[in-house]
């Protein structure tokens, strides 16, 4: 299931500070939408435009992972209309997800992006990401509000993942179906980084989208 990506050791070197995984199981499975994160822009069906990263430089790898909790979707999206996709890292899945490998300062960007906020210097995110949220399940939460809650889900080589998502779980909300641009950038990402032809995804997509 997972992507091919150049060997680890032949990527580092371009990029320096500390290094994670950032997980995405939303929108920023396709590549072309977490660059938007980065460099700035609107996504194709979106409605606001992402201020960027201090760092604009792409990811040093990628790669298609399963995490072990299950996806959902709830609330309404500013950027899309409709339900947007949350982790709950408690409730048995599988989820579809993607690892980018970046800096701590891009993560912590695109974090704030999803916060809603401007990426800015000195975030203290930042320091809480370099000094390790500790372990696998550990969380931090930045505050009550969507993608304020970040969970380390992993480690591949030797190197933390992370993802973020809300605090609450899947059975705490109402669901709510997200827009066809939203699922397509979904179902992109799906393609891009897991291999999954239309079958696959819509199979997939069966299982987790809520029955409204």
């Amino acid at each position: 299931m997972s992507e091919v990506t150049a060997p680890l050791h032949e990527t580092v070197l371009p990029h320096h500070g500390d290094l994670v995984w950032y997980v995405s199981y939303g929108s920023n499975l396709a590549a072309e939408r977490l660059r938007l994160y980065l460099e700035g822009g609107t996504p194709p069906g979106g409605a606001r435009r992402n201020p960027g990263a201090r760092d604009p430089r792409p990811p040093l790898a990628s790669a298609g992972v399963e995490l072990p909790g299950a996806l959902y979707f709830a609330g309404e999206s500013p950027q899309w209309g409709g339900g947007v996709a949350f982790y709950d890292h408690l409730t048995p899945g599988p989820t579809a997800a993607r690892a980018y490998l970046v800096t701590a300062a891009q993560f912590v960007d695109i974090a704030a992006q999803e916060m809603h906020r401007v990426p800015r210097e000195g975030d203290p995110l930042e320091r809480v990401i370099v000094d390790g949220l500790g372990g696998q399940g550990a969380r931090h939460e930045v505050g009550p509000g969507h993608y304020e809650t970040l969970i380390e889900v992993g480690r591949r080589d030797g190197l933390p993942m992370l993802t973020f998502t809300a605090p609450h779980g899947r059975d705490a909300v109402g669901h709510a179906a997200p827009s066809p641009a939203y699922l397509a950038m979904l179902a992109n990402g799906l393609g891009e980084s897991h291999g999954w032809d239309e079958d696959r995804t819509a199979a997939y997509f069966s299982q987790v989208l809520p029955s409204v």
